[in-house]
């Protein structure tokens, strides 16, 4: 009985289950009886029940040899409401070495880019999973060994010149061998006529001229685009979507912007841009008119007494929107850090599920790719969404006369279940008020 139960003893640990209780956990201990050694590990062992973003992150790892030599990488917990993904690409290959906690695949969900992390150095013995495999998490898609793998060796390789040395000279070419063949060459066949080939048929003028199929290719469409779509063909089914237009003479926030960016950037350290000032408005104009701030649930409506400002950033894999928390209790410089830092990470496919949850209002910018005017769809559970467009000197008139105005369109989608034009126009009649007179933000007028 004691030999069974020293076995039982010194199996690995290989599943850790854990209640939301104990989210405070750092380390978990297993101890051997009396008499042997105790094995305190930090819980870098991941599970399923806690995010990614946690502070108290736990890892899985299973050790599927008695020696301990072998482990697996599986995919990561992805968030409260993502249950899969699809399995975009490896990153390493059979024989790679890898470290602790590089990523070694990735795997794409309808929202973010999550990697699959190595949770031991070694490297790589086996692909489990293949790229475009749906998995969920706990799902298996690697084996790591501990232990390097038969002929791999550390040492510099000896140079090709070296190897060129070292090779044996190929044998001499047999001369009767190659006249032979030279003999025995075929004769120029004769050129058979060539078929007449039919008339092509007749094509009428009304018909349409269709590419050939040879020159289409068809793709598995992306996670994240398809969650996209999803998304804003909802949007147009749900809400009774709305437009209001209005101008701002961006005359004196972009002299603002001249003036002090240099002295912006040395004190704040980011660079002073456009961005600020269009959300410190839009914060403005919501404190003004609530109700575009509200969102319809079921029979009733709920006020959202705080303002967290979504900004659309398009990346190369889709468009995404990350959340600026409170962003009416933020300066200047506190907006232009979080826009900075949240674009950063959506770019680099390394932002959170809860760094895009939630948002009350949404601020599109789509004067970035040079956009003139559009009608931007609202973001749900949202009510309304703001649209800029790019910058274009026109003809004003000031005074009474026609002078240059640096001009952008500012359109403003709403649920118009919910806001009247009035509320919609005043909104943005306030956008214009605080771009083109920066001073009322400071006399609260």
């Amino acid at each position: 009985m004691a030999s069974n139960l020293g076995r039982l003893i010194r199996r690995p640990l290989a599943t850790l289950l854990l209640s939301r209780s104990f989210r405070h956990a750092r380390q978990i201990s297993h101890h051997k009886f009396a008499g042997g050694p105790a094995c305190l590990k930090s819980t870098r062992e991941r599970t399923y029940l806690l995010p990614n973003a946690s502070p108290y992150q736990l890892w899985s790892r299973s050790f599927s040899s008695e020696n301990g030599d072998l482990v697996d990488a599986v995919v990561p917990f992805m968030g409260e409401s993502i249950t899969d993904g699809t399995l975009a690409t490896f990153l390493k290959k059979p024989g790679d070495r890898v470290e602790v906690d590089e990523p070694i695949a990735q795997i794409e969900t309808d929202k973010v880019t999550i990697d699959v992390a190595s949770p031991e150095a070694g490297f790589i013995q086996k692909l489990i999973a293949k790229e475009g495999d749906t998995v969920s998490p706990g799902t298996k898609v690697a084996v790591i060994t501990k232990s390097a793998p038969s002929g791999y060796e550390t040492h510099v390789a000896p140079s090709e010149e070296k190897v060129e040395k070292d090779a044996p000279p190929p044998p001499p070419a047999d001369k009767g061998k190659v006249e032979q063949k030279v003999l025995k060459a075929e004769p120029p066949q004769k050129e058979k006529p060539k078929a007449v080939s039919p008339p092509l048929p007749k094509v009428s003028p009304s018909e349409p001229q269709l590419p050939p199929k040879e020159r289409e290719r068809r793709v598995p469409m992306p996670r994240l685009r398809k969650r996209v779509a999803t998304r804003l063909k909802d949007s147009q089914n749900t809400f009774a979507l709305l437009t209001t237009f209005n101008e701002v003479d961006m005359t004196n926030l972009m002299k603002l912007r001249s003036e002090y960016k240099d002295a912006f950037l040395e004190k704040h350290g980011v660079k002073l841009g456009l961005m600020s000032g269009f959300v410190k408005a839009a914060v403005s104009g919501l404190q003004n008119q609530p109700i575009i701030n509200a969102v319809i649930d079921g029979d009733d409506i709920i006020y959202r007494d705080y303002i967290d400002i979504s900004i659309a950033v398009g990346t190369p894999k889709g468009l995404v929107v990350p959340v600026v928390r409170n962003a009416d209790t933020m300066n200047f410089a506190e907006i232009e850090k979080t826009i900075n830092s949240l674009a950063k990470k959506a770019n680099d496919g390394t932002i959170s599920i809860d760094e895009m949850a939630g948002g009350t209002f949404t601020i599109s910018n789509g004067g970035v790719y040079g956009s003139l005017l559009s009608t931007p769809i609202i973001n749900p559970p949202q009510s309304a969404i703001l649209g800029m467009h790019s910058i274009v000197s026109r003809p004003m008139v000031v005074g009474g006369n026609i002078v240059p105005r640096p001009m952008m369109y500012i359109a403003l989608t709403y649920d118009h279940r919910l806001i009247d034009g009035r509320e919609a126009v005043f909104f943005l009649r306030r956008i214009k008020d605080v771009v083109e007179d920066p001073r009322r933000l400071l006399l609260d007028l």
